[in-house]
């Protein structure tokens, strides 16, 4: 019959387009099966065929239009296997080969300065303290002899999260809260991030490090904050650092003072790094104020101690020979390779 012969024509022809090996089998499946394919065209005449003859013919074209599916299945898998080989032998990693080994990185020359100086300290026998950067108004103004209206805020302006709460201005409020849980004998340092409502510039910025220290003991002098900080100079700046007190006022101390050392580039004799002074102001000091020590609970007749702080950006900028402090937080790669 004619329509038999079409279908086993049919047959055989798309079993021809799927064994070729540059046929698109999606474009196969859509011209043999497809709504407007030639199986559908085909059944089209089904209806010039008598009662008698449809079933058989039916069941005719549906065989073939499951052998041709099956075909196309078949096609596939095969192709997709084959594509998973030639991948894999693309991507084939020969382990014999030397490994590319990453750019080593290398520590902040922030990061090294500070660790440096705790490390001198640590072997002076302090330890190292850590309180909250969110802070209370009490601990960062009110206990360290700062009231409100206090002229001193206004050089320490910080940023407000609410009257009571800000982000501390100095890392002193380590000390106070040390204070007022550990009597003496005290030997602390208090490494952190401290804020300050300055504009950026080459020696101001708005986040910067501090590092501060506090002693605390019966009978500390000044003469031990004198020989503590030449033994700190000399270790971080070279044997031959000195250092100048220079009289000076802080809230919290009393008596105060700023703390110079001599360049160690120039020898103090004058040069660009010291602004031809001899000398590099490095930290502030002073025997901690009475009225700090009877804020925390501790009697100031029986006991007294010395603080001081630094800025370890300014200790790292003496150091290297660095005039900008911006230098620290653009992530030049060109200027931290050289740490």
């Amino acid at each position: 019959m004619k329509e038999e012969l079409e279908l086993q024509a049919l047959k055989e022809e798309a079993l021809k387009s799927i064994e070729d090996e540059s046929a698109d089998m999606e474009e196969v499946r859509v011209r043999f099966l497809g709504k407007k394919g030639k199986l559908t065209s085909i059944l089209r005449n089904m209806g010039s065929l008598s009662p008698e003859e449809r079933p058989r013919i039916g069941q005719i074209a549906n065989e073939v239009r499951a052998s041709i599916e099956k075909m196309i299945q078949t096609r596939n898998e095969t192709l997709k296997a084959k594509a998973m080989e030639l991948r894999l032998k693309a991507e084939k990693i020969d382990v014999t080969m030397p490994g590319k080994a990453p750019a080593p990185g290398h520590l902040h020359p922030l990061a090294r300065v500070q660790r440096e100086m705790e490390d001198i300290f640590i072997g002076m026998g302090f330890s190292i303290a850590e309180g909250p950067d969110v802070e209370l108004d009490y601990y960062n103004f009110q206990a360290l002899n700062i009231p409100e209206g206090h002229p001193a805020r206004d050089t320490q302006d910080t940023f407000y999260i609410s009257d009571k709460v800000l982000l501390r201005s100095q890392t002193s409020p380590v000390q106070v809260r040390v204070m007022e849980k550990q009597k003496p004998p005290i030997r602390i340092i208090s490494p952190g991030r401290v804020y300050r409502s300055d504009a950026l510039d080459a020696t101001h910025s708005p986040l910067f490090h501090q590092m501060e220290g506090l002693v605390v003991d019966k009978g500390i002098t000044m003469g031990d904050l004198k020989g503590m900080l030449e033994t700190f100079a000399k270790r971080m700046f070279g044997d031959s650092t000195r250092i100048r007190f220079r009289p000076h006022h802080f809230p919290f101390t009393e008596p105060s003072a700023e703390v110079d050392v001599s360049c160690f580039v120039c020898g103090g004799c004058g040069c660009r790094v010291c602004k031809n002074e001899g000398w590099i102001e490095i930290l502030g000091a002073g025997m901690v104020h009475p009225f700090v020590l009877s804020n925390c609970g501790i009697d100031p007749e029986e006991y007294s101690g010395f603080a001081f702080g630094m800025g370890i950006e300014r200790v790292a900028m003496t150091r290297y020979g660095i005039d900008d402090i911006r230098l620290f937080t653009e992530n030049d790669v060109r200027f931290l390779n050289q740490f």
